[in-house]
Order: C-alpha cells, then structure tokens, then sequence
C-alpha cells in the first residue's frame, strides 16, 4: 500500500497544474476509482484539510494516506506530494530568469488560467452535490446555505472581510440555523 500511495501521490503531484483546490478532483477521481475511499469520506477530509495550516493537497494526501496506511502512509502521502513541487520549483528557479519573457512561455500560463478555474469550480460544485448542499429540487435547506453562501461572498468581495472571520462567522450562523 506504501508503494501505491507513494506512486499516486508523486503522479499527482507531478502532473498536476494550479495549486491544490486543481489537485483536488484529480486525487478524488483517483482514490474513489481505486476504491480506497469514498466521496463522502473524501469531502469530510477535505473539510479537515482545508482547515488545516499548510497546502490543501498536501494536507488531502496527508489525510488519504493517513486513513489507508495509519502514520507511514501519511508521511508517504506527503512526501510523494510535495517532492515534485520541490524539484520543479528549483528547476524553474534556474531556469526562469532566462525565459520569463518568451511569448510562448507567456501564452502557456495564460492559456492555463481557464483551465485551473474550471476544476476549482468542478470541485467545488462535486462536493456541494454529493454532499445535498446543492440539488435538482430546492428544499429549505438548501435556499439558507445558499443565503448563507452569498453572504460569505458579499462580506469578501464588498467588505474585503478576513476570510476567518468570514468562516467563524458563517459556522455560528450555521450552528444556530442549523
């Protein structure tokens, strides 16, 4: 299993472009075909791991290889996670200076942006359906989390809130509707 985790997290973490919420469907869609783990239980870690200090995909690969192989698959996870950032970084580092300005180099990371966004918002959205916050019939529920949403969002674009007020303040309205 330490094997599996390692060569799946190192994939992952190689291929993968745009940070970790563009991380997240790639390890969802892999760990739940490998069955290690199910929607559900990926949405719960991906609560945890969003809280959590430090990358959100490195905290999910964290929290996958924890909940299959206990501490050695945790640290595995991590490791396999953060070990291709590392090199490309340094490489980039050298190699950037020289060809920031390339058109072509430009064009690439601008032609990634729509990309990167597309899978944030396919995350956001998989979790938000799997897990009844969003659905084909509107119920009651689902109109106050999405006040509670909007809210969020008005206190953040209008307001520049502190995004941890903004999550403190959401849970205490959650808890007392809810």
């Amino acid at each position: 299993m330490l094997i599996q985790l390692f060569l799946f997290f190192l994939l992952i973490g190689t291929l993968s472009f745009g940070g970790g919420y563009a991380m997240i469907p790639v390890i969802e869609q892999g760990a739940a075909s490998r069955e290690w783990i199910s929607t559900s239980e990926f949405t719960d870690m991906m609560a945890i791991a969003g809280m959590s200090p430090g990358p959100i995909a490195t905290n999910s690969a964290s929290l996958v290889g924890y909940q299959l192989a206990g501490i050695p698959g945790g640290i595995i996870s991590s490791l396999a996670m953060t070990i291709p950032s590392l090199m490309i970084i340094l490489l980039m580092a050298i190699c950037f200076t020289k060809i920031n300005e390339h058109k072509l180099v430009k064009a690439g990371f601008y032609g990634l942006r729509p990309i990167v966004t597309s899978l944030i918002v396919y995350a956001a959205l998989k979790f938000a359906y799997s897990n009844n916050v969003i659905s084909i019939h509107v119920n009651k529920e689902m109109v106050l989390l999405l006040l509670i949403f909007l809210a969020a969002l008005y206190f953040l674009m209008r307001w520049k809130a502190h995004p941890l007020f903004v999550i403190l303040g959401a849970g205490i309205v959650g808890g007392f509707i809810f």
